[in-house]
């Protein structure tokens, strides 16, 4: 396997309520018959697909190491390769433990320092953080909340930028506002449907999954995620 294969193969890829999601159907939080089975499959694909492209260029790293014909550069670049994939996979799998898993028990709190640590974990190279939050303890589900507003304001700089974010209010309701700063800034059509519950579709598959829930953690929290472009820059905000 040439280096160029594996650079390619690299490069593919109110007071707040009870902090628990409602199991059953989810239908009472949107307009789409989504029950919690679905919702827990729908998640495990989105999962999956953002670790599939770190751990595919470790498998092509390692077998590269083991042909007996690859010389020492190739070899080399193979294992920065597997070093690099490895570390992107760790982090991946931090942060999707935090946005998407049980984090605790229902009245858990986690500590913001902790979510800024992780929250490279959802974002490219292209894309930098200036995190404005005081190291405060929240309930989980804000925290998670927080998190997938990453996810979706990185999706309005497709080709990076900045992503400012600072809190409203204080204390354990606090919300929080993320300005997006990048070249062609926007929002992507189906974003805003997809976070009030009501998918253009009317489905939801694994690729729309992950602003749907975090419509969903909002609505947990007794909040609202909003989306406005405000000059070149997009807001992302949950009050």
């Amino acid at each position: 396997m040439s280096v160029s294969t594996l650079l390619g193969n690299a490069l593919a890829t109110s007071p707040e309520p009870s902090p628990s999601l409602p199991t059953g159907n989810i239908a009472r939080f949107s307009q789409v018959n989504l029950d919690a089975l679905d919702l827990a499959a729908l998640l495990c694909s989105r999962v999956c697909h953002d670790l599939i492209s770190p751990t595919g260029a470790i498998v092509n790293g390692l077998e590269v190491l083991e042909e007996k014909e690859s010389d020492e550069e190739t070899k080399t670049f193979a294992l920065e390769l597997i070093k690099k994939s490895a570390k992107t996979a760790s982090a991946r799998l931090q942060f999707c433990r935090l946005a998407f898993g049980a984090a605790g028990s229902s009245a858990a709190q986690i500590d913001l320092g902790d979510a800024q640590g992780m929250a490279r974990g959802c974002l490219d190279e292209k894309t930098k953080v200036d995190w404005r939050l005081p190291r405060a303890l929240l309930p989980k589900n804000r925290v998670k909340l927080l998190l997938n507003m990453l996810i979706i304001a990185a999706q309005t700089i497709p080709r990076g930028g900045l992503l400012t974010v600072d809190p409203i209010g204080e204390g354990d309701g606090m919300g929080f506002r993320i300005t997006a700063a990048g070249l062609n800034a926007r929002i992507p059509q189906a974003l805003t449907g997809l976070l009030d519950g009501r998918p253009e579709s009317g489905t939801v598959d694994a690729h729309a999954i992950q602003p749907f829930y975090t419509g969903l953690l909002a609505k947990a929290c007794g909040m609202q995620v909003s989306l406005a472009a405000e000059g070149a820059s997009i807001i992302v905000a949950a009050r």
